[in-house]
């Protein structure tokens, strides 16, 4: 599986082209641009096999240790440019350039780097799925109901479970990467109206129906499709105003 990463990442690099440059000598560059009066500090590159895109970047005791997902170990010179900005900026509070955050999402939002990305999490990442049997409401019966209801049965079902927390952010997700829907756990009570779980797992159904948009660097993940979808939610209104109260 990890063959397959790097196969995937050899086509990201062809396909996107660009010139290369080591990343040392590259963080080293914008250093001095952001910093024209500081001595250049001691620089460590590190690329990690992450389950996902983020890197850090930290300055400690006059080093600076930049810890970079190794998906983009062979990217251009123009993305850790882009790369190395938005870190710098992030590290002393400066406004992220528009210029570079558009070149790198415009990178990551090419069709083989997204493969190479979501290929990642399947292989690296852990997920946890409870399972859709709660102390009150049963997801698996729940999808069906609406798989029946919405998308003529055709749909597939996914993993379904519940959050270890009760999060209030996050009422639900669906992971393309594990391909699961996972709902808050703060929804599996008896308080909790069954009008309101039900239009959360639709909302999440939906991700399947219509998946994310990438448009250079864009990326749309509510679509206006998806959005026209879920207004045909029986009783939409009031399960979003439901929610408000949760």
């Amino acid at each position: 599986m990890e063959t397959q990463l790097a196969e995937l990442r050899e086509s990201t690099e062809l396909a996107s082209g660009g010139t290369r440059e080591q990343p040392s000598t590259i963080y080293a560059r914008v250093f001095s641009e952001i910093k024209p009066r500081s001595p250049i500090p001691l620089i460590s590159i590190e690329f990690c096999a992450w389950a996902n895109a983020n890197s850090t970047i930290r300055l400690h005791h006059d080093r600076l240790e930049v810890r970079i997902t190794d998906a983009l170990e062979g990217a251009p010179t123009e993305v850790h440019e882009a790369l190395a900005r938005i870190l710098f900026s992030k590290l002393y509070r400066k406004p992220v350039p528009a210029a570079d955050n558009q070149l790198y999402r415009r990178f990551l939002n090419h069709k083989e780097m997204r493969r190479s990305l979501h290929l990642m999490r399947q292989i690296r990442g852990h997920k946890f799925i409870s399972g859709p049997e709660g102390a009150v409401y049963n997801l698996a019966e729940m999808f069906e109901d609406l798989n029946q209801r919405f998308f003529h049965g055709l749909m597939a079902r996914p993993e379904l479970g519940w959050s270890r927390r009760e999060s209030k952010q996050t009422l639900g997700h669906y992971d393309p990467s594990h391909n699961a829907i996972i709902l808050s756990k703060l929804l599996d009570r008896r308080d909790v109206s069954r009008l309101v779980v039900e239009y959360v797992m639709y909302h999440e159904m939906l991700h399947l129906r219509f998946p994310v948009d990438h448009r250079g660097a864009r990326r749309c993940v509510h679509t206006r499709e998806f959005k026209l979808a879920e207004k045909q939610f029986p009783a939409f209104k009031e399960a979003k105003e439901l929610i408000k109260k949760l």
